[in-house]
């Protein structure tokens, strides 16, 4: 898949992701959207509002790599104070699930940020 591609697919299930953490039912009475992960109203702000720069981003390369590049690089952090941080993150609430789902999109978002794309240039 491309750049370009991911960007814009990644920014829709990030949307998606967003909007269900608001819908009762999907996210338990404990805050765990389907029975899992960790979310409230500001973890699910973020999710859209990374999910619609993802999609904007996605309309060039250079924007989507860049996109990439800066998103992998803050979860990467973000990943490592979840490991470290005993449950809040940046004034979050985030579980074991939450740490191991922002590890695997740190490394989908920067393969995607620094791979060599077959001669395409930033």
């Amino acid at each position: 898949m491309n750049t370009q591609k991911a960007a814009k697919w990644f920014g829709y299930i990030l949307l998606i992701v967003g909007i269900l953490g608001f819908i009762p039912g999907v996210v338990t009475g404990s805050g765990l959207l389907l029975g899992t992960f960790q979310v409230d109203v500001m973890h699910n702000l973020i999710h859209i509002i990374s999910g619609l720069i993802a999609v904007a981003c996605a309309a060039s390369f250079g924007g989507a790599k860049l996109y990439f590049k800066i998103f992998g690089i803050v979860y990467a952090l973000v990943t490592i104070l979840g490991f470290l941080g005993g449950g809040i993150v940046l004034g979050m609430m985030m579980n074991m699930a939450d740490n191991v789902l922002h590890l695997v999109i740190t490394v989908f978002a920067l393969y995607y940020g620094f791979r060599n794309e077959g001669g395409a240039t930033m």
